[in-house]
């Protein structure tokens, strides 16, 4: 059940129906549980159990880790924490990639293992709900919140629809204060919601899917039939895709909630005007990259450090996100190249006391960021490392043909170009606030204009937001 579906739009408006319905507040929190539960059946329903588990398991050790009173207790309790947690998310994400590199170690010593792959069918949201029930327990472990009382409230806590399985990440003292009192939705926040429902669809459904997809896919089908032209504008493309793909579910995510009296934080905020890439990772993907500074960069010691095991700290953290992303040496590789620049990047600063204060040496260093991120999307995409040597090799090709279609080429060209200068301008700004900016009759314009261009040039193609798979 995608938000770009009509089934979703069904289940959505039966939710909301039925949500308002209701007066009391135990009840309404009751049905969005029980929406939520049969949201993720509509994905693969064998899967509600897990998630019950995992649930479940980190309510009880929550209410047993806060209740302890010698450390050693404590901290047992949060190792069969992270053992559940961690060990779901091993198992299915990880056994089969697990295997096959012990196949390939193996090899290098010349013997001979040839595994069969598992099969294992992967959860969707896994990633997402693991992080955010686990981020529970760490903080109950860490005395920074009270462990929660209400079975019902930590349940709808992590199984809450609009977000489950693709985020944002939300922590704990972010969602249960909210399932405290019943939420008050005005018509402004509820047309605000819908508001941002409607961004994401587009970004998702029109801008990422029918503008910019058809030629991702196509050049990295086969890079050796490209030229270095259409090869780079592949590149550039796939910034934009996987950009619109993964805000545009964000801003959905966001915007139902919103029309439910609940409040998500911020996923994404101009991140191709950044200002370098520590405020690249400032600004995508938010709710994952401070999941991974709160809760592993500072556990291993942060920049509190010498400067060398800060550089090694980045990078570890990188490289584990990276893996968080999928199974394959390929993400662990995307995950060193940005490590590297990270604690490249602090290291100078360290170094020289690196400031900016020309606006043209801003301007210089964001086109140089989005360059440099580009370019690190390329093992993120590829499939494999033969994709991935094949698409380098096009990019500095210089006998290979013009295959891409001239309308396709201006159509990623306009796109991403569009997307550069928005995110430079407004990387100040909240998106709220240049919506309110505009005159009623504008806003009402543009609303009309998106979703007749939503209904009109929607392919159809259902195409799955790229973080399902992660």
């Amino acid at each position: 059940m995608q938000f770009d579906s009509f089934l979703f739009l069904i289940f959505w408006l039966v939710v909301l129906a039925l949500y308002y319905s209701i007066r009391d507040w135990r009840g309404r929190k009751l049905m969005l549980l029980i929406a939520s539960y049969l949201f993720y059946a509509a994905w693969n329903p064998p899967f509600v159990v897990l998630l019950w588990i995992s649930t479940n398991v980190d309510f009880c050790l929550g209410k047993l880790i806060g209740a302890a009173q010698h450390q050693s207790r404590r901290k047992a309790l949060l190792a069969v924490s992270l053992l559940v947690n961690l060990g779901f998310l091993g198992f299915f994400k990880y056994a089969d990639f697990l295997n096959q590199t012990a196949a390939e170690i193996l090899a290098w010593f010349g013997i001979g293992y040839q595994p069969q792959p598992l099969g294992i069918v992967l959860p969707i949201g896994i990633s997402f709900y693991t992080f955010q029930s686990l981020s529970y327990t760490l903080d109950v472990y860490q005395r920074k919140i009270a462990a929660e009382t209400s079975l019902l409230d930590f349940s709808l806590f992590v199984t809450f629809f609009p977000q489950l399985v693709a985020g944002p990440i939300v922590r704990a003292p972010q969602f249960l204060p909210q399932c405290k009192t019943p939420r008050q939705t005005g018509a402004d926040q509820f047309v605000w919601g819908l508001t941002l429902f409607l961004f994401g669809v587009f970004a998702k459904a029109i801008l990422a899917d029918v503008g910019l997809a058809p030629v991702v896919d196509q050049v990295y089908a086969d890079p050796a039939a490209f030229g270095a032209a259409d090869a780079w504008l592949a590149v550039l493309a796939f910034s934009g895709q996987i950009f619109f793909d993964f805000a545009g579910y964000s801003l959905c995510a966001i915007g139902a909630a919103m029309t439910l009296g609940f409040s998500l934080p911020d996923n994404f905020h101009c991140p191709y005007g950044a200002l370098g890439f520590s405020d690249f990772w400032r600004r995508w993907h938010i709710s994952l990259s401070s999941w991974l500074r709160d809760y592993l960069y500072f556990s291993l010691g942060g920049n509190r450090v010498r400067p060398l095991r800060t550089g090694f700290n980045l990078l570890l953290v990188m490289v584990l996100g990276g893996l968080w992303h999928g199974a394959a040496w390929t993400f662990a590789l995307w995950g060193v190249i940005h490590g590297t620049f990270l604690a490249v990047e602090h290291g100078l600063k360290h170094a020289a006391g690196f400031r900016l204060e020309s606006s043209a040496a801003k301007l210089a260093l964001m086109l140089a960021t989005f360059l440099l991120v580009s370019l690190t999307w390329i093992p993120f995409r590829a499939q494999g490392f033969e994709n991935l040597a094949a698409m380098a090799a096009a990019l500095v090709r210089s006998d290979g043909a013009a295959v891409l279609a001239q309308s396709s080429r201006i159509a990623v060209a306009g796109i991403v170009a569009a997307m550069l200068l928005w995110h430079i301008l407004a990387r100040e700004i909240r998106l709220e606030q240049i919506f309110q900016r505009f005159s009623p009759m504008v806003r009402g314009a543009l609303i009309a204009v998106l979703t007749t261009s939503v209904v009109i040039f929607s392919n159809g193609d259902s195409r799955a937001f790229i973080y399902f798979q992660f």
